[in-house]
């Protein structure tokens, strides 16, 4: 299934009032965290998987890349990104990550924020991304923490009053789909044991190098006040390795 909610108009307007869209990278809480897992960047050949708006493909090439290739299925998503993250070096492409094909030892670094949630096939993608790197090369990524999306409805346990009591885990090992809310509309992602994501890592003889649950940084926690609840559960989980 290649569902594609961003083309939708009104999730589509939804999507781009959110703090990630409008201020980039640095809307990102996560992304204090994320930039310290990733290699140098100079004279490597880098492919965004979900690119978005091309935050981080910008990132790629104003921090030496030599080229970046962004895909994503979004032909709304891949408009705007091409209207503000659009620099030599840089090319766009729509496609659904399943469907992708490169040739083996095409790229220094691959790296994914937020997406790999989306995809069903896990294990065939990432068997694919071994094969596009380079010897050496790295796969760095995000996804949605295998605490936040077991229980399916992702939102807190809240008492009479409205307050929030708890963050609800439930059917943890029951991986699969989970059709859940998300900007007002319903969305498939696919849920896997933390397990699940390094495991199927490791059998494809990747090394992984790091594995972190971010936290909002002082400052957001600072700016933002709700944040703080962001403190009582992961919501993220980040990884990088190497080939």
């Amino acid at each position: 299934m290649r569902e594609n909610k961003y083309d939708d108009p009104a999730f589509f307007q939804q999507y781009s009032k959110m703090s990630r869209s409008q201020k980039g990278l640095e809307g990102a809480g996560e992304w204090y965290v994320l930039r310290t897992m990733l290699p140098g960047l100079r004279e490597k050949a880098v492919l965004d998987l979900g690119c978005g708006f091309g935050w981080h493909c910008r990132y790629a090439m104003e921090n030496g890349a030599r080229s970046v290739v962004g895909v994503d299925i979004s032909h709304r998503m891949l408009e705007k990104a091409k209207q503000i993250n659009n620099m030599e070096g840089m090319e766009y492409e729509r496609t659904a990550l399943e469907d992708l094909s490169y040739p083996a030892e095409t790229f220094d670094l691959v790296f994914s924020s937020l997406t790999f949630h989306y995809i069903q096939s896990f294990d065939k993608l990432i068997h694919n991304i071994y094969k596009w790197l380079k010897p050496g090369g790295s796969l760095v990524f995000s996804v949605e923490h295998p605490i936040f999306t077991a229980e399916g409805k992702q939102d807190w346990a809240y008492d009479e009053s409205g307050q929030k009591l708890h963050w609800p885990v439930d059917n943890y090992f029951n991986e699969g789909k989970r059709d859940t809310a998300f900007l007002g509309e319903q969305i498939i992602k696919y849920h896997r044991t933390c397990a699940s994501y390094l495991n199927v890592l490791i059998s494809e003889q990747f090394k992984i190098v790091e594995v972190k649950e971010p936290m909002p940084d002082e400052q957001m926690l600072k700016d933002v006040p709700e944040m703080k609840d962001e403190l009582r559960r992961p919501m993220m989980l980040l990884i990088s390795a190497r080939k």
